[in-house]
Protein backbone atom coordinates (compact mmCIF):
# COMPACT_ATOMS: atom_id res chain seq x y z
CA UNK A 1 0.00 0.00 0.00
CA UNK A 2 1.49 3.33 -1.06
CA UNK A 3 0.63 5.59 1.89
CA UNK A 4 2.17 8.68 0.28
CA UNK A 5 -0.59 9.53 -2.19
CA UNK A 6 -3.86 8.19 -0.78
CA UNK A 7 -7.05 10.07 0.02
CA UNK A 8 -7.96 8.64 3.41
CA UNK A 9 -11.05 9.00 5.59
CA UNK A 10 -10.54 7.93 9.20
CA UNK A 11 -13.84 7.72 11.07
CA UNK A 12 -13.54 7.98 14.84
CA UNK A 13 -10.12 9.59 14.68
CA UNK A 14 -10.51 12.59 16.97
CA UNK A 15 -8.16 11.18 19.59
CA UNK A 16 -5.86 8.29 20.48
CA UNK A 17 -4.84 5.75 17.87
CA UNK A 18 -7.08 7.21 15.17
CA UNK A 19 -5.69 10.73 15.44
CA UNK A 20 -2.10 9.49 15.53
CA UNK A 21 -2.64 7.41 12.38
CA UNK A 22 -4.30 10.39 10.70
CA UNK A 23 -1.18 12.43 11.45
CA UNK A 24 1.05 9.66 10.11
CA UNK A 25 -0.90 9.40 6.83
CA UNK A 26 -0.78 13.17 6.42
CA UNK A 27 2.91 13.25 7.25
CA UNK A 28 3.55 10.62 4.56
CA UNK A 29 1.89 12.84 1.95
CA UNK A 30 -1.67 11.53 1.82
CA UNK A 31 -4.78 13.69 1.84
CA UNK A 32 -6.53 13.00 5.16
CA UNK A 33 -10.16 13.50 6.18
CA UNK A 34 -10.90 13.08 9.88
CA UNK A 35 -14.40 12.08 10.99
CA UNK A 36 -15.75 12.10 14.52
CA UNK A 37 -18.74 12.76 16.71
CA UNK A 38 -17.53 15.68 18.86
CA UNK A 39 -17.62 19.06 17.17
CA UNK A 40 -15.18 20.64 19.66
CA UNK A 41 -12.51 18.05 18.92
CA UNK A 42 -13.08 18.35 15.18
CA UNK A 43 -12.60 22.12 15.33
CA UNK A 44 -9.29 21.66 17.13
CA UNK A 45 -8.17 18.96 14.70
CA UNK A 46 -9.11 21.04 11.66
CA UNK A 47 -6.61 23.64 12.84
CA UNK A 48 -3.82 21.07 12.35
CA UNK A 49 -4.26 21.35 8.61
CA UNK A 50 -6.04 18.14 7.65
CA UNK A 51 -7.92 18.33 4.34
CA UNK A 52 -11.34 18.07 5.98
CA UNK A 53 -12.89 17.42 9.38
CA UNK A 54 -16.43 16.04 9.21
CA UNK A 55 -18.92 15.33 11.95
CA UNK A 56 -20.26 11.77 11.97
CA UNK A 57 -22.06 9.63 14.52
CA UNK A 58 -21.63 5.99 13.51
CA UNK A 59 -24.70 4.96 15.54
CA UNK A 60 -26.91 7.14 13.29
CA UNK A 61 -27.33 5.98 9.68
CA UNK A 62 -28.47 9.43 8.54
CA UNK A 63 -25.38 11.02 10.07
CA UNK A 64 -23.15 8.49 8.29
CA UNK A 65 -24.89 9.15 4.98
CA UNK A 66 -24.57 12.94 5.38
CA UNK A 67 -20.88 12.56 6.14
CA UNK A 68 -20.41 10.33 3.09
CA UNK A 69 -22.09 12.85 0.81
CA UNK A 70 -19.99 15.72 2.17
CA UNK A 71 -16.75 13.79 1.91
CA UNK A 72 -17.35 12.52 -1.62
CA UNK A 73 -18.41 15.97 -2.80
CA UNK A 74 -15.13 17.44 -1.55
CA UNK A 75 -12.98 14.39 -2.30
CA UNK A 76 -14.37 12.35 -5.21
CA UNK A 77 -10.99 10.56 -5.41
CA UNK A 78 -11.41 9.04 -1.92
CA UNK A 79 -9.75 5.62 -1.99
CA UNK A 80 -9.21 4.53 1.63
CA UNK A 81 -11.68 4.13 4.50
CA UNK A 82 -10.53 3.44 8.07
CA UNK A 83 -13.24 2.60 10.62
CA UNK A 84 -11.83 3.60 14.03
CA UNK A 85 -14.97 4.31 16.12
CA UNK A 86 -15.25 2.31 19.32
CA UNK A 87 -16.26 2.32 22.96
CA UNK A 88 -14.85 0.11 25.71
CA UNK A 89 -17.06 -0.30 28.79
CA UNK A 90 -16.66 -2.67 31.78
CA UNK A 91 -19.75 -4.82 32.40
CA UNK A 92 -20.89 -6.94 35.32
CA UNK A 93 -22.83 -9.80 33.73
CA UNK A 94 -24.35 -10.68 37.10
CA UNK A 95 -26.26 -7.40 36.94
CA UNK A 96 -28.95 -7.19 34.20
CA UNK A 97 -28.43 -3.41 34.18
CA UNK A 98 -25.33 -4.02 32.06
CA UNK A 99 -27.50 -4.52 28.99
CA UNK A 100 -27.58 -0.83 28.11
CA UNK A 101 -23.80 -0.77 27.94
CA UNK A 102 -23.83 -3.93 25.85
CA UNK A 103 -26.25 -2.32 23.37
CA UNK A 104 -24.15 0.82 23.12
CA UNK A 105 -20.97 -1.19 22.59
CA UNK A 106 -22.38 -3.40 19.85
CA UNK A 107 -24.13 -0.46 18.15
CA UNK A 108 -20.94 1.59 18.04
CA UNK A 109 -18.23 -0.98 17.50
CA UNK A 110 -19.89 -3.54 15.26
CA UNK A 111 -22.94 -1.93 13.68
CA UNK A 112 -21.13 1.40 13.43
CA UNK A 113 -18.38 -0.29 11.44
CA UNK A 114 -20.94 -1.88 9.14
CA UNK A 115 -22.77 1.44 8.61
CA UNK A 116 -19.58 3.17 7.54
CA UNK A 117 -18.54 0.34 5.23
CA UNK A 118 -21.99 0.16 3.66
CA UNK A 119 -21.96 3.91 3.01
CA UNK A 120 -18.68 3.91 1.08
CA UNK A 121 -18.48 0.46 -0.52
CA UNK A 122 -20.45 1.45 -3.67
CA UNK A 123 -18.05 4.34 -4.26
CA UNK A 124 -14.97 2.16 -3.90
CA UNK A 125 -16.41 -0.56 -6.14
CA UNK A 126 -17.26 2.04 -8.78
CA UNK A 127 -13.65 3.26 -8.67
CA UNK A 128 -12.42 -0.28 -9.20
CA UNK A 129 -9.75 0.19 -6.55
CA UNK A 130 -9.45 1.14 -2.91
CA UNK A 131 -8.85 -0.06 0.61
CA UNK A 132 -11.08 -0.65 3.62
CA UNK A 133 -9.25 -0.89 6.95
CA UNK A 134 -11.29 -2.17 9.87
CA UNK A 135 -10.04 -1.93 13.44
CA UNK A 136 -10.49 -4.81 15.86
CA UNK A 137 -8.41 -5.62 18.95
CA UNK A 138 -6.27 -8.27 20.52
CA UNK A 139 -9.22 -8.61 22.91
CA UNK A 140 -11.26 -9.93 20.00
CA UNK A 141 -8.99 -12.99 19.97
CA UNK A 142 -8.12 -13.21 23.67
CA UNK A 143 -11.07 -11.89 25.72
CA UNK A 144 -10.79 -9.56 28.69
CA UNK A 145 -13.66 -10.92 30.84
CA UNK A 146 -14.38 -7.55 32.46
CA UNK A 147 -15.37 -6.14 29.05
CA UNK A 148 -17.37 -8.93 27.43
CA UNK A 149 -19.37 -6.95 24.88
CA UNK A 150 -16.26 -5.12 23.73
CA UNK A 151 -14.57 -8.47 23.09
CA UNK A 152 -17.67 -9.80 21.31
CA UNK A 153 -17.96 -6.69 19.15
CA UNK A 154 -14.34 -6.86 18.05
CA UNK A 155 -14.59 -10.58 17.33
CA UNK A 156 -17.64 -9.71 15.24
CA UNK A 157 -15.73 -7.06 13.29
CA UNK A 158 -13.00 -9.62 12.62
CA UNK A 159 -15.51 -12.12 11.20
CA UNK A 160 -17.21 -9.37 9.20
CA UNK A 161 -13.86 -8.25 7.77
CA UNK A 162 -13.11 -11.79 6.64
CA UNK A 163 -16.48 -12.05 4.88
CA UNK A 164 -16.14 -8.59 3.34
CA UNK A 165 -12.76 -9.47 1.88
CA UNK A 166 -14.17 -12.55 0.20
CA UNK A 167 -17.25 -10.75 -1.11
CA UNK A 168 -15.17 -7.88 -2.55
CA UNK A 169 -12.71 -10.20 -4.29
CA UNK A 170 -12.36 -9.19 -7.92
CA UNK A 171 -13.61 -5.63 -7.40
CA UNK A 172 -10.18 -4.10 -6.82
CA UNK A 173 -11.10 -3.18 -3.24
CA UNK A 174 -8.84 -4.72 -0.62
CA UNK A 175 -9.73 -5.27 3.04
CA UNK A 176 -7.18 -5.05 5.85
CA UNK A 177 -7.83 -5.53 9.56
CA UNK A 178 -5.80 -3.56 12.09
CA UNK A 179 -5.49 -5.49 15.37
CA UNK A 180 -4.10 -3.26 18.16
CA UNK A 181 -2.88 -4.56 21.51
CA UNK A 182 -3.17 -2.34 24.58
CA UNK A 183 -1.80 1.04 23.49
CA UNK A 184 -0.97 3.87 25.89
CA UNK A 185 -2.65 6.84 24.25
CA UNK A 186 -2.16 9.12 27.28
CA UNK A 187 0.31 9.29 30.18
CA UNK A 188 -2.50 8.09 32.45
CA UNK A 189 -2.98 4.99 30.29
CA UNK A 190 0.74 4.29 30.53
CA UNK A 191 0.62 4.63 34.32
CA UNK A 192 -2.35 2.27 34.67
CA UNK A 193 -0.95 -0.32 32.26
CA UNK A 194 2.86 -0.23 32.10
CA UNK A 195 2.78 -3.07 29.58
CA UNK A 196 0.81 -1.03 27.06
CA UNK A 197 2.64 -0.20 23.85
CA UNK A 198 3.65 3.43 23.44
CA UNK A 199 1.41 5.18 20.90
CA UNK A 200 4.28 6.48 18.77
CA UNK A 201 5.91 3.04 18.59
CA UNK A 202 2.60 1.42 17.70
CA UNK A 203 1.89 3.91 14.91
CA UNK A 204 5.38 3.54 13.43
CA UNK A 205 5.02 -0.23 13.28
CA UNK A 206 1.53 0.01 11.77
CA UNK A 207 2.63 2.34 8.99
CA UNK A 208 5.60 0.10 8.20
CA UNK A 209 3.28 -2.91 7.95
CA UNK A 210 0.84 -1.02 5.71
CA UNK A 211 3.69 -0.39 3.27
CA UNK A 212 4.17 -4.16 2.88
CA UNK A 213 3.36 -5.48 -0.60
CA UNK A 214 0.76 -6.89 -0.81
CA UNK A 215 -1.10 -5.19 2.03
CA UNK A 216 -1.45 -7.79 4.81
CA UNK A 217 -4.94 -9.07 5.54
CA UNK A 218 -4.20 -8.50 9.22
CA UNK A 219 -2.01 -5.67 10.49
CA UNK A 220 -0.35 -7.35 13.47
CA UNK A 221 2.26 -5.43 15.44
CA UNK A 222 4.64 -7.56 17.48
CA UNK A 223 2.87 -6.69 20.73
CA UNK A 224 -0.40 -8.31 19.64
CA UNK A 225 0.98 -11.62 18.38
CA UNK A 226 0.61 -13.34 21.76
CA UNK A 227 -3.09 -12.46 21.73
CA UNK A 228 -3.74 -13.30 18.09
CA UNK A 229 -2.13 -16.72 18.25
CA UNK A 230 -2.89 -17.76 21.86
CA UNK A 231 -5.11 -20.69 20.86
CA UNK A 232 -2.59 -21.94 18.31
CA UNK A 233 0.26 -21.60 20.79
CA UNK A 234 -1.57 -23.34 23.64
CA UNK A 235 -1.46 -20.30 25.92
CA UNK A 236 -5.12 -19.28 25.64
CA UNK A 237 -6.46 -20.70 28.94
CA UNK A 238 -3.54 -19.40 30.96
CA UNK A 239 -3.78 -15.90 29.50
CA UNK A 240 -7.57 -15.68 29.93
CA UNK A 241 -7.11 -16.73 33.56
CA UNK A 242 -4.60 -13.93 34.02
CA UNK A 243 -6.97 -11.45 32.42
CA UNK A 244 -9.79 -12.64 34.65
CA UNK A 245 -8.08 -10.86 37.51
CA UNK A 246 -9.47 -7.72 35.93
CA UNK A 247 -12.92 -8.69 37.23
CA UNK A 248 -11.80 -7.20 40.53
CA UNK A 249 -12.28 -3.77 38.96
CA UNK A 250 -16.05 -4.24 38.85
CA UNK A 251 -17.84 -2.41 41.68
CA UNK A 252 -19.73 -5.55 42.80
CA UNK A 253 -16.43 -7.42 43.27
CA UNK A 254 -14.77 -4.81 45.42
Amino acid sequence: MDISNRTVLLVGATSGIGLELARRFAGAGSTVIVGGRRADLLDRIAAEGFATAVRVDVTDRDSVDRARDAVLLAHPDLDTIVTMSGVMIPEDLRDPAHFGDAERTIDTNLLGTIRVIDAFTPHLIARGAGTVITVTSGIGFLPFPAMPSYAASKAGVHAYSEALRVQLAGTGVEVAELVPPAVATTPEHARINPRALALADFATEVMDLLRTEPTPHEILVRGVLMHRWAERDGTYAELVAQRSQGLAMLPSRQ
